[in-house]
């Protein structure tokens, strides 16, 4: 197949902006830069678009140069590259990839919309937590919107090369993005095949990741990390009562973010010392105990911090309009903000609410705590889940090493 000249590469890509609904400023300028960069490279003889002819350009037109490009660039600098990467990357993958949509809906072709409500049917079906149904949801969105970029018009034009070449897309993202990515399609292709719009297996030919989970060691928190943090929460005011008790729950008790969003009034049970809810991840119910650390910090959070505010949720939001977090917001922010104002290093490791629910487990494997009970403090429906803790624990895995002489003899 002959390749694409640079003007037959710019006018497709434009048409594909054109639908993804970039506006007519944001076109304006591409338009310019396009001519610019047609001149440049008629200039410089070439008629087809390559890596080192969109370097060249930049360089000599923005005095960006290619030893810059891994620093911190100004955010004119960075429109300006990715003018050029745009096009690199629509030569390669026909695409426009964009992790950030300019509309707010993914989808604007009506036989994929109705597909994906009735995706999203199928996964409230399944019991699917509203946090995985919206990922599932959303990637799959994605990828039908990838379709009609590559002028797949139903999902019966679906084939192994073309999800193949998706995943191409995704190159150069973490293990554990592309493993969430290829978990949503897996469903998502299941649904396809089990309502029959496809006769194609394909969520049983998904590639694998070639990575273990279980070869990443958590981020653990050490005692006096975890004392500075806490110690840094300004506890006499509204935001810092809330913050508080909700860094408690994920430190002493292993809360995952989600259900600490979702706690509710009626999952606080004072007569009994017993916090009870349902899971957002595995649907399962789950009974913790209210200790009075963490039930006189919620009390003077409900006391003297909460907005007044008629929602059901336990924990909302400090600034207008008052109401829950988002099912998006992991409360990251939070953390980063009390390790600045703690003068802990916030690039030594990847610090987030679910380090504290790793804090925890650690803490109680290091008191000899059993697997199966911790396990039953965390909420895992399979044990095997809390086998990654044993990573962090390097002293009892000092305490047992094989002999060499022993492996010889088993061989």
């Amino acid at each position: 197949m002959q390749k694409q000249t640079l003007a037959e590469l710019i006018r497709d890509l434009e048409q594909e902006m054109l639908r993804l609904g970039y506006t007519e400023g944001s076109m304006k300028f591409y338009r310019r830069r396009w001519q610019m960069l047609l001149q440049f490279a008629n200039e410089q003889g070439e008629s087809c678009y390559s890596e080192q002819l969109g370097v060249a350009f930049v360089e000599k037109h923005f005095q960006i140069f290619e030893k810059d490009f891994h620093r911190t660039l100004a955010q004119a600098e960075t429109q300006e590259l990715r003018i050029i990467r745009m096009i690199g990357e629509f030569q390669l993958h026909h695409t426009v990839l964009r992790r950030y949509y300019k509309h707010k809906e993914i989808l604007t072709d009506s036989y994929f919309i109705t597909i994906n409500e009735r995706f999203k049917q199928y996964c409230v079906r399944k019991s699917y937590s509203s946090v995985t149904t919206d990922h599932y949801v959303k990637q799959a969105a994605r990828f039908m919107d990838y379709l009609v970029s590559q002028k797949v018009t139903d999902c019966k034009g679906i084939h192994l090369g073309l999800i193949y070449d998706y995943l191409k897309t995704w190159a150069g993202y973490t293990y554990k993005t592309v493993e969430q990515v290829i978990c949503a399609l897996r469903s998502f292709f299941r649904f396809l095949l089990e309502t029959e719009v496809v006769q194609t297996d394909f969520a049983a030919k998904m590639p694998m990741v070639q990575a273990r989970k279980q070869t990443r060691i958590p981020s653990v928190w050490t005692a006096d990390e975890l004392k500075k943090l806490i110690a840094a929460i300004d506890r006499g005011n509204p935001k810092g009562k809330r913050d508080y008790a909700i860094i408690l729950l994920a430190c002493r008790l292993g809360m995952r973010c989600t259900d600490i969003k979702h706690l509710q009034m009626s999952n606080l049970h004072w007569e009994a010392k017993k916090l009870t809810f349902i899971q957002s991840k595995t649907r399962q119910p789950l009974s913790l105990p209210l200790t009075p650390e963490i039930g006189w910090a919620v009390i003077d959070y409900l006391k003297y911090g909460r907005p007044k505010v008629d929602s059901p949720f336990l924990f909302v939001r400090h600034m207008v309009p008052f109401g829950p977090f988002s099912e998006d917001d992991h409360l990251n922010q939070l953390i980063k903000r009390y390790m600045e104002l703690a003068h802990l290093p916030t690039l030594k490791k990847r610090r987030g609410m679910h380090s504290l629910r790793h804090t925890m487990a650690s803490r109680l494997l290091e008191q000899d705590t059993p697997l199966s009970t911790i396990s039953d403090i965390l909420g895992h429906v399979d044990p095997d889940s809390t086998a990654v803790y044993l990573k962090v624990d390097i002293e009892k895995l000092r305490a047992c090493p094989l002999r060499l002489d022993e492996v010889a003899a088993h061989e």
